[in-house]
């Protein structure tokens, strides 16, 4: 049945249902980033050496947080669809898979980065100050440890949007953070510890996101229960599965990362004023983009429960509804960061010559952005949904390397554009990524794929 005759067809997602899965997915995104910014801030009144340290170390842990996210969504998408198909055995058996899977990957991660600590921070930062090197490395060393509880969090929280409860990873994401920031003012002001404060503080808050998630998930009262952690074993066959959907994704996520810690590299050349401002500008363009990419996470679980129930012409229809409405909390957030941008270097105590730079580029971001932002990223997950993964993989890193990266180098070292180079190449790399998903989008070719 031709999906444009609403009066005729009974949506899998009622507008009521669509509310109670999205909102908190965007206040969860929304506030989580907020006080990344409370965070920075925090940070920053120590001094430009600290808040660089801070910035280019969360440049790894970034890329960490993001691989094991996309890896607890490959098995999110094969909860969902199994939900979506009624099939709750096969969903409860993913589940536990996506745990024992990611907690492993996570162990053995976090031990080959405390082992290679200093090479990796010298290989990838060697060129910074050493003040900043020496906060680095305390940093790091600190907040390496909260790697397997990162991945245990995300697992969970995957898990629990898979099956349209997004209420409760938001509840323990908004405890957390208000953790964060306690911690932080008691340590780095309280005790006067600093980058060290701020790295235990944040250990402690994803400690206590792992453990209430993994402990949520006990409940026989919701679809999905995981029970018996200890008893736990390998199934390879749905390993396969979730890493086929998983990797892509996860290798699109890092060598996206990798490419901000390639830019990261030209950005610490051009000093400290200049690392400061392009850490603040980072922070405050997440901040924009941030409730409408939660609505691109809810939107993985609505395609993934039609795909599961065999309504392609429905996944098509979610797709085209909520980037529409993407796009409109998109200009909301743009905007209203803007006005706050000025205040915030303010309140994070900025030098005056950063501050300018942070403003200039914020001002451009906010132009450009809400043309270009949404086609590059929102449709994309809904294809990804429908297992339609290895297209977004090459064309996001391609086009993140030939445009994003190798443009910014261009501009910031040989040009003398500085930071704002960066921003140029972004804004690039988000048409190119555009054009290309909605090629692919209307082609409907991201339908053809099986996952369960």
């Amino acid at each position: 049945m031709p999906i444009h005759k609403k009066e005729n067809v009974q949506h899998l997602f009622s507008a009521k249902s669509l509310r109670r899965l999205l909102i908190p997915i965007m206040v969860e995104q929304l506030l989580s980033s907020l006080m990344g910014t409370v965070d920075t801030i925090m940070v920053s009144n120590v001094g430009s050496s600290a808040i660089s340290a801070v910035s280019l170390v969360d440049s790894i842990n970034v890329l960490v947080i993001q691989a094991f996210s996309a890896l607890a969504a490959g098995g999110a998408i094969l909860c969902s669809q199994y939900l979506g198909s009624h099939n709750r055995r096969e969903a409860n058996r993913a589940a536990a898979q996506v745990l024992f899977i990611t907690l492993s990957l996570s162990c053995a991660l976090s031990l080959f980065c405390l082992i290679f600590k200093n090479p990796l921070l010298r290989l990838i930062f060697g060129s910074v100050e050493e003040s900043v090197m020496r906060d680095s490395r305390t940093y790091f060393l600190i907040t390496l440890l909260s790697f397997p509880f990162i991945g245990l969090y995300d697992a969970g929280a995957s898990i629990f949007r898979s099956q349209n409860n997004t209420r409760g990873p938001m509840t323990i994401s908004v405890i957390s953070n208000f953790m964060n920031i306690f911690g932080n003012a008691v340590l780095i002001w309280g005790f006067g510890m600093g980058v060290a404060g701020a790295a235990i503080s944040t250990l402690i808050s994803r400690v206590f996101c792992a453990v209430v998630v993994v402990w949520q998930l006990r409940s026989p009262l919701q679809p999905i229960c995981v029970r018996r952690y200890f008893r736990i074993r390998p199934d390879w066959g749905l390993i396969r599965r979730i890493l086929s959907i998983g990797i892509p994704s996860g290798v699109e996520n890092s060598m996206f990362q990798f490419g901000k810690l390639s830019i990261q590299s030209t950005v610490s050349t051009l000093g400290t004023a200049a690392i400061a401002a392009q850490a603040m500008t980072n922070i405050l363009e997440s901040l924009n983009g941030i409730a409408a990419m939660g609505v691109g996470i809810g939107l993985m679980t609505v395609v993934g429960q039609c795909i599961g129930a065999g309504r392609k012409d429905e996944a098509v229809y979610y797709v085209k509804k909520l980037s529409w409405f993407a796009e409109l909390v998109l200009i909301v957030s743009c905007l209203a960061v803007l006005a706050a941008s000025w205040p915030i270097t303010v309140l994070g105590g900025m030098e005056a010559v950063s501050a300018r730079m942070c403003l200039q580029m914020m001002t451009a971001i906010t132009v450009v952005k809400p043309l270009v932002w949404i086609p590059a990223f929102i449709p994309a997950y809904g294809m990804r949904a429908a297992g339609d993964v290895k297209f977004s993989m090459i064309v996001s890193c391609a086009s993140m390397w030939i445009f994003r990266v190798t443009l910014c180098i261009v501009l910031c070292r040989f040009l003398g554009f500085g930071p704002m180079g960066v921003w140029i190449g972004m804004f690039t790399d988000w048409t190119v990524r555009g054009i290309a998903f909605l090629l692919r989008f209307r082609s409907r070719r991201w339908l053809e794929h099986q996952v369960i």
